[in-house]
């Protein structure tokens, strides 16, 4: 007997295509100071990894899980918070540092999510949103440890790594590079892997998935966790960049942003909460040089695209590309019909 066909992401062939995948983004990147060394198009870059990663992470639950989280961003403002409470304390180097935010900041997403995949649909959504704003009160109130609402003050250190200058612009910009490919694969594989596909069953039959035998809710806090993890690597790129963190960072508008780049380039391709993200952030950064009413060109944008095209502009352009290759395939030949001779 033939063993049946594997999918691709479990192939060899799948993750070595993944790393060209990879490699080319890299050097992509890289090479975009030297062809364009204006500092204001690396700095936006910089940006655009750290929410990146926000809306790459929140896509494994909204798109992946189908767990519409309207508090993600807490973990996002945990990762750049204890990381700049850690460095500002001058005991530990930017990796490890790095690696407690992350663990901590899993850990938190451990403790909340324990209580929030065990609720559904909008309860769910509601429930994440409330820890959001009662970690943001916290943020806002202990002044002593995080400033308040000003935020963490007197800058965040950044001493070399392995002989790497960070407070050199180009080399930061060259470490979020690689931070944030390494983060998109790792997503990647997690979405490919046996365990994103028994994401994808609970997210369009939850209730066959438990009839199979697996465990919804062991599943949903494995994800919530990951993910949560993720988004505080984007708020560790953002609290190095900017030298401080905020209590903006946990307040339910980034939450809110970061549907919003979801929505505009979709949840359907791997990449789409991507194209949302430079999308959403080349207007936040380019349209308010121009007109103050910024918030209105962004409304007007989102309803474009979610009332026209009724989907994200990614989804859309690969359907809209899908649909034309399937109309110029040319059509199967109709088989012509066997005439039986009656015998004479």
């Amino acid at each position: 007997m033939r063993p049946g066909p594997l999918r691709s992401g479990l192939l060899p062939s799948g993750l070595l295509r993944d790393l060209a995948l990879a490699l080319a983004a890299l050097a992509v990147f890289l090479a975009v100071p030297v062809v364009f060394p204006q500092p204001a198009l690396r700095d936006f870059l910089i940006y655009f990894f750290a929410y990146g990663l926000l809306a790459m992470s929140l896509n494994l639950l909204v798109g992946l899980t189908g767990l519409v989280s309207f508090g993600h961003a807490a973990y996002f403002a945990s990762g750049a918070y204890v990381f700049g409470l850690l460095m500002q304390s001058g005991r530990v180097s930017i990796p490890v540092a790095t690696l407690a935010a992350v663990g901590g900041t899993a850990l938190l997403a451990l403790v909340i999510g324990a209580i929030c995949v065990r609720l559904k649909e909008i309860y769910f959504s509601f429930i994440t949103l409330a820890f959001q704003m009662f970690i943001h009160s916290i943020i806002v109130t202990w002044v002593g440890l995080t400033g308040g609402d000003q935020g963490l003050r007197g800058g965040i250190p950044r001493p070399p790594i392995l002989g790497l200058d960070l407070n050199d612009a180009r080399t930061l910009y060259g470490t979020c590079v690689v931070v944030f490919v390494v983060c998109i694969l790792a997503m990647r594989q997690v979405s490919q892997s046996p365990f994103g596909y028994t994401l994808r069953l609970i997210r369009d039959n939850p209730a066959r998935a438990n009839f199979l035998g697996v465990n919804v809710v062991l599943m949903k806090l494995g994800i919530f966790v990951f993910a949560g993890a993720m988004a505080s690597v984007g708020g560790v790129l953002l609290a190095l960049f900017v030298s401080g963190a905020y209590p903006e960072f946990a307040f339910w508008t980034t939450s809110g942003e970061a549907i919003f780049m979801i929505m505009l380039g979709g949840m359907k391709l791997f990449l789409g909460p991507l194209v949302g993200t430079l999308l959403l952030q080349t207007l936040n950064h380019f349209v308010t040089i121009y007109t103050e009413y910024h918030g209105l060109v962004l409304g007007s944008v989102i309803l474009l695209i979610v009332l026209g095209l009724r989907r994200g502009l990614a989804d859309y352009l690969y359907d809209w590309l899908q649909d034309r290759r399937a109309r110029r395939a040319p059509s199967p030949p109709v088989p012509e019909p066997v005439v039986k001779s009656r015998p004479v």
